[in-house]
């Protein structure tokens, strides 16, 4: 992605609204953090707060249907470092892993870090096509060729295209990693953001412990904060507490777990939700005034993003709109083969406020028009 002029209006960022990242009470906790374990938290160890952050973690899974103890669940620097050390434990170079197409780019490249093996499964809007992921591996099984070690997937409210796998497609999903013997990697990083009813994590689901759960407090407190975790049999947290070593951030955590102690989020979360809603209605709305016919899009149920097909290559695009005032991110980032994204684009609704979705859309599809 080229570099962004100031006064663009930013519809490419996957950012929480900065109106919505609580800095006053992250401040308030940084103060009583220090007030109540002085240097403490200032060092390698870490302090008793700090240790307070697992639990805490813990009971908002559980809130999610995820029951998991406390030798099933690693704190990790954000979800991308979790992906990684997931990657580590399970890829070397003959690995074989499902993904969606399209997928979250920095889950993709991580795993190209490690596997150049990979088999791409379509997400439609009603999440991963699980029916061409049976097809696929029956007929690999069949061949005797080799099966994928996980599936990457994102199920609730994808990124980049916002949709979110059915409760059938969840069970099938499982069936099959049942029986073709594979894991599956479920990124839940938007998972808390619906605008109606909550869906139910595969982690929730699983009874078999196939399924290693990534989650963060990224899209519901502040990304910089950079708190993760991965719930996962204790077997596989284990590896990847060796590998991660003692990488821990003790006053992050720490004062993460005093902002926890002090913040109603359940309330919290219901502003973020419906905050977003708004949001997403409001682009939702300027795309069906302004975009051409030509265009296409799915209609997300929470999360941050909205996923276009247009006639044009938004590659090739792009500069234009840059040029103009609007970004966006082409669809080819978020494609194992990136030639099968040039008709596809992703729009945040997170970051930019109302007036200037509204006007984003407007100069998009402006620029859209006049590209044909």
């Amino acid at each position: 992605m080229p570099s962004l002029p100031d006064e663009c209006i930013r519809l490419s960022s996957g950012y929480p609204a900065p109106y919505l990242v609580p800095a006053e009470e992250i401040k308030g906790a940084v103060t009583h953090l220090l007030e109540e374990e002085k240097d403490l938290p200032l060092h390698y160890l870490g302090s008793p707060k700090m240790e307070q952050l697992k639990g805490q973690i813990q009971e908002r899974l559980a809130i999610r249907g995820i029951d998991v103890a406390e030798n099933e669940l690693l704190l990790t620097s954000g979800a991308c470092q979790a992906i990684d050390l997931i990657a580590r434990i399970l890829i070397d170079d003959q690995t074989l892993v499902a993904i969606e197409a399209p997928t979250y780019m920095e889950a993709l490249e991580i795993f190209c870090n490690y596997t150049n093996q990979f088999i791409s499964i379509p997400v439609d809007e009603h999440g991963l096509r699980t029916d061409f992921l049976e097809e696929i591996l029956a007929e690999r099984k069949q061949k005797g060729f080799s099966l994928p070690r996980f599936l990457y997937s994102i199920p609730t409210f994808q990124n980049p295209t916002g949709t979110t796998m059915t409760e059938e497609r969840r069970k099938h999903v499982l069936e099959l990693a049942a029986k073709y013997n594979f894991l599956i990697l479920e990124d839940d990083a938007y998972g808390e953001l619906s605008f109606g009813e909550q869906q139910t994590p595969l982690k929730a689901m699983d009874n078999y412990g196939r399924v290693l759960h990534v989650g963060s407090l990224s899209k519901v407190v502040a990304p910089g904060m950079r708190i993760g975790w991965v719930a996962a049999v204790p077997e596989f947290i284990t590896a990847m507490a060796w590998f991660k070593k003692d990488l821990d951030h003790p006053f992050a955590q720490a004062t993460m777990a005093a902002y926890l102690e002090s913040t109603n989020m359940k309330k919290r979360l219901e502003t973020i939700r419906a905050t977003y809603q708004a949001k997403c209605s409001v682009l939702l709305s300027a795309l069906e005034q302004y975009m051409p016919q030509s265009a296409t899009w799915y209609v997300p149920e929470g999360g941050y993003f909205v996923w276009l097909k247009v006639s044009v290559d938004t590659s090739e695009l792009l500069a234009q709109a840059l040029k103009e005032g609007v970004s966006y991110v082409p669809g080819k980032y978020f494609f194992l083969h990136q030639k099968e994204g040039t008709q596809f684009l992703r729009l945040s609704f997170s970051y930019a406020d109302e007036k200037k979705i509204v006007e984003g859309i407007k100069i998009l599809a402006k620029v859209l028009k006049e590209a044909k």
